[in-house]
């Protein structure tokens, strides 16, 4: 329990954050006002904008829905990208990334594991996953925080990259971070090339927020390969977004749809999927139900996973998901989905 400082009231808040759900539904103006504070803090740890530039002169950035126009001297949103004397400088480009890779194995640590059937025919292999540094959105909840280090990550080129790929025990490829998002431009260069080498099933894990043409690209590569595409719904109401994320979420279901309406009907397997993470307090049932009917209104035979939180990041101070809530929120999302799964369902027991 804690006083939200927009309402006054004893409630169930992340005193890290130090708003309420209430407010931030109701009271969006003034919620969101005192958030940005936080938001704010968090950026300038990580030596980030606090916004992503909007300066009238700038050289816009068009990789990721952001669409930052970035002034003489600023940084992209996602610490990539950098006007220096009026040239855009960017530490990634489609040949060179920013990123880790390692080999997984199948499925441990995949999000679509419980539908995929990588798990059978990928038996004793690997997925080589790669987490690029860098992205679009600043979740307060953020559970691979180490992205925003962009400064400190390793610089991997494609070639380098398609050595560690091209390994006769590497089954499948996948994208996630951060976000793919800000270095789509070197995974579908990277993907093109390792494709004219071996057959392997491509994936991207992402938070939806991308350039339109890039996100076609990746969801050709993914169609082709016999991939997934994982869309992280952070939240529906588009404040609570911003509030958890800084960032607006009308980007990620515009793509949502997009990826549907191209992909979905060509594909004989379950090409698009969506998880969200229950944050305590923030994300509950009534998130879980907008968030379920939208993606039934599209397709009720979309896999959709809610994930347990575990404390993590500026919302440490949070418990994890309780057991009571994470039913409700499953039941929820059953009223509209017929494949609905419950991830990381070990932190309950």
């Amino acid at each position: 329990m804690g006083k939200c400082r927009v309402c006054g009231r004893e409630k169930k808040i992340s005193e890290n954050i130090g708003v309420c759900i209430d407010c931030i539904r109701e009271k969006p103006e003034k919620a969101l006002s005192y958030i940005k504070s936080i938001h704010e803090n968090v950026r300038k740890r990580f030596n980030l904008p606090v916004f992503p530039p909007k300066t009238e002169d700038g050289i816009e950035c068009n990789i990721c829905g952001n669409r930052c126009k970035i002034g003489k001297g600023e940084k992209g949103y996602c610490g990539l990208r950098e006007n220096e004397n009026g040239v855009l400088k960017s530490k990634v480009d489609s040949c060179n990334s920013i990123c880790d890779c390692y080999y997984d194995p199948i499925p441990t640590n995949c999000c679509a594991g419980w539908f995929c059937n990588a798990e059978k025919e990928g038996k004793n292999l690997y997925n080589l996953a790669v987490f690029f540094y860098g992205c679009s959105f600043n979740c307060l909840f953020c559970q691979n925080y180490s992205h925003k280090f962009v400064e400190k990550g390793p610089v991997l080129s494609v070639e380098e990259l398609l050595k560690k790929a091209n390994n006769e025990s590497v089954y499948c490829i996948c994208f996630f971070g951060g976000s793919p998002e800000p270095q789509l431009p070197f995974a579908i260069t990277f993907s093109d090339e390792i494709l004219k080498i071996k057959k392997v099933r491509i994936c991207f894990e992402w938070n939806g927020n991308g350039n339109e043409n890039l996100v076609m690209k990746a969801g050709e590569i993914a169609f082709k390969t016999g991939g997934i595409i994982k869309f992280d719904l952070k939240a529906f109401d588009e404040n609570l977004n911003i509030a958890l994320t800084g960032v607006s979420n009308k980007k990620t279901y515009k793509n949502f749809k997009f990826i549907a309406r191209e992909f979905l009907s060509k594909s004989d397997f379950p090409i698009l999927t969506a998880t969200t993470l229950l944050v305590p307090y923030y994300i509950d049932e009534i998130e879980v139900e907008k968030i379920s009917k939208f993606i039934s209104d599209i397709n009720p035979e979309i896999p959709y996973s809610l994930l347990v939180f575990y404390p993590e990041f500026y919302m440490n101070d949070l418990p994890i998901t309780h057991k009571e809530i994470v039913f409700k929120c499953y039941e929820r999302a059953k009223k509209y989905l017929k494949n609905v799964h419950i991830g990381n369902i070990h932190l309950l027991f």
